[in-house]
């Protein structure tokens, strides 16, 4: 067992549980998946306790490599894992309830709030708070994810592929783990080689 990772907490949850923590998380968050990872942070480790601060950035990595909103598949994945297919019936229906009603409601007066002012600005100031938490997020996910020189560089690598080149995220995520396995594979080897 590799003794830098902390143990996976070994804790059960309700369905209620799940779906009412999930329907919090997406009720609370504007902007969309990355605005959510704070609050899903929060909920699921400081206030659940049904993981961790490793496990929660393997599971972001293993949302963001498959099609679908990252906070959706967040939900999945630990619902999963606390429950089964309940479990992730449950915190995919909590995490996606909220929005279904407010666009819902929105579609329902959209006329009146594109033409009302003061909706207009608070949805300005919304939109800026939301690059405030995205920020934080990825600041959060680098601090935990990039722990040495290589991760660094796998990092920073992609951070500027994506800003200033067209590629597609799905080749900067293969590129990544290539490099990973690549970088951390001939690690291993090193160190092995040295050890003999």
């Amino acid at each position: 067992m590799n003794s830098t990772k902390k143990e996976r907490p070994q804790v059960t949850a309700t369905l209620w549980e799940l779906f009412s923590s999930f329907f919090r998380i997406g009720l609370f968050t504007f902007g969309g998946g990355y605005a959510m990872l704070p609050l899903v942070e929060k909920e699921v480790i400081n206030k659940k306790g049904w993981t961790n601060n490793d496990e929660i950035l393997d599971i972001y990595a293993l949302a963001q490599s498959v099609p679908g909103v990252i906070a959706v598949n967040t939900s999945i994945f630990l619902g999963n894992r606390l429950r089964g297919v309940a479990g992730t019936v449950a915190a995919c229906a909590g995490i996606i309830a909220p929005s279904i009603i407010v666009i819902v409601l929105i579609a329902m007066f959209f006329t009146q709030l594109q033409s009302n002012l003061y909706v207009l600005r608070a949805f300005s100031g919304v939109r800026a708070a939301v690059v405030g938490l995205v920020a934080a997020a990825g600041v959060r996910i680098a601090l935990g994810a990039c722990k040495d020189r290589a991760g660094w560089a796998i990092g920073i690598a992609a951070f500027c592929l994506s800003l200033f080149t067209d590629l597609h995220a799905a080749w900067l995520i293969i590129g990544g783990g290539v490099a990973g396995y690549v970088v951390y594979n001939g690690t291993k080897r090193g160190k092995r080689h040295d050890s003999a």
